[in-house]
């Protein structure tokens, strides 16, 4: 059995061709279709953040929607940008949605991607401490925020308070017990996964990968799990880690789909270039749905992963994601043992 949901990037254009041409659109839209995805019986609905751009950003109040609107399914972000976030603030926000959903919060966070803008961080009054980078001031702000995430006291309260306080030192409110064990970093590389597993979080891992070996992008992938599970024994934790791998998966059932992505499943992977660095991308898989069975049965990584979040096209709106949705809970994942 794995769990699988949908990791929405919440792109907005106002083309003619678009069914999301505004922000309203998006996040209405991107709560609709969460609902969907609970009606067939989807494990999850995570949602992409960037800044500065015609995408989804500022994610509590959506996931607070959906956790209202919704009962089984998890909600989560793949993946938050650290290095834009007061650590104290979003624990206050993400002990409300998890109250809200009852405890359904699968909070992705990570040094983010490339930007729109360039240090859009500092936009948002945050700077590296002597010394340190950008991707330190990611990795500080996620320290603190793991910290007070676990509900222990450490502000010292006014001693003539307007409401009584309890006994000892204070701590941030709401305070959603079991949130910390559902922290989930984006990691990129072989390395950072190790790290991810030294710091008790569980593995998000995307199409993409910021390093190259010269192997197939799923097998460098799932080296990057095998790691991630011996650095997670190796620092004695005593849960059982979560790992999830991302695709962009289109089973081919009608002209309508054949018309949208007929060509994408003679794709491969692709190897680039971000932030100076090579990188390697994964193919699109899209194909009749017997095809997508023999050709996701040799993807190493998503074996080893428990979650399967699948990246769905949100410009062509809630009916057709629901409906690549429910093709691939139906007609793919039951043969291959998902479901």
């Amino acid at each position: 059995m794995k769990r699988i949901g949908f990791l929405s990037f919440g792109h907005w254009t106002p083309s003619p061709h678009s069914q999301t041409r505004s922000a309203s659109d998006v996040l209405l839209q991107s709560i609709d279709l969460a609902v969907a995805a609970e009606e067939l019986g989807a494990d999850g609905a995570y949602f992409r953040v960037h800044h500065f751009a015609n995408q989804l950003a500022s994610p509590f109040p959506l996931l607070a929607a959906v956790g209202a609107r919704t009962s089984t399914i998890e909600i989560g972000t793949g993946v938050i940008d650290m290095r834009y976030e007061n650590p104290l603030y979003m624990a206050e926000d993400a002990g409300s949605a998890d109250l809200i959903s009852g405890g359904r919060l699968q909070l992705g966070i990570s040094r983010g991607s490339p930007e729109q803008v360039i240090d859009g961080y500092r936009y948002f009054g945050y700077e590296p401490a002597e010394g340190a980078d950008h991707a330190g001031l990611a990795r500080e702000h996620t320290r603190v925020f793991l910290d007070v995430i676990r509900g222990e006291g450490f502000a010292k309260p006014n001693p003539r308070p307007m409401f009584a306080n309890p006994p000892g030192l204070l701590r941030v409110e709401p305070y959603s017990e079991g949130l910390r064990e559902r922290i989930w970093w984006g990691a990129g590389t072989r390395k950072t996964a190790e790290w991810t597993a030294e710091q008790g979080m569980n593995l998000m891992s995307s199409t993409l990968l910021g390093e190259d070996t010269g192997v197939p992008f799923h097998q460098l992938q799932a080296e990057q799990i095998e790691r991630f599970r011996k650095a997670w024994a190796d620092a004695g934790h005593t849960r059982e880690p979560r790992v999830s791998v991302s695709r962009s998966i289109f089973p081919i059932v009608s002209d309508l789909d054949r018309a949208y992505f007929g060509r994408e499943g003679d794709g491969a992977d692709q190897v680039g270039y971000i932030d100076g660095g090579k990188a390697r991308f994964g193919k699109t898989y899209a194909a009749e749905p017997n095809q997508l069975i023999e050709q996701l049965a040799q993807d190493e990584a998503i074996a080893a992963a428990d979650t399967l979040l699948l990246t769905i096209p949100n410009q062509l709106g809630v009916d057709y994601c629901a409906h690549v949705l429910e093709t691939l809970l139906t007609e793919v994942a039951p043969a291959l043992g998902w479901r």
